[in-house]
């Protein structure tokens, strides 16, 4: 996820706590749809769509953080 911001990641999951959390999330959402696709664990259609759902909404929040990060360092 998102190769072009692999070392910011590695800093913010140093420095920000609420990235942490969002990154332990999302690699959880991930993890776990990837069992039901496999039929590790059970779920149905419709819990495997709200889960990459919300999945997707924190990689969006993931990406927002990172952009500002980003941006942030570019200006210092």
């Amino acid at each position: 996820m998102f190769p072009e911001y692999r070392d910011l990641i590695t800093q913010l999951k140093t420095t920000d706590h609420h990235f942490v959390n969002l990154f332990d999330r999302h690699n959880e959402l991930d993890q776990k749809i990837k069992n039901m696709e496999a039929h590790i664990v059970g779920g149905t259609h419709e819990e495997i769509e709200t889960l990459k759902k919300e999945k997707l909404h924190l990689k969006d929040q993931l990406y927002v953080i990172l952009r500002k990060a980003a941006a942030a360092d570019s200006a210092a």
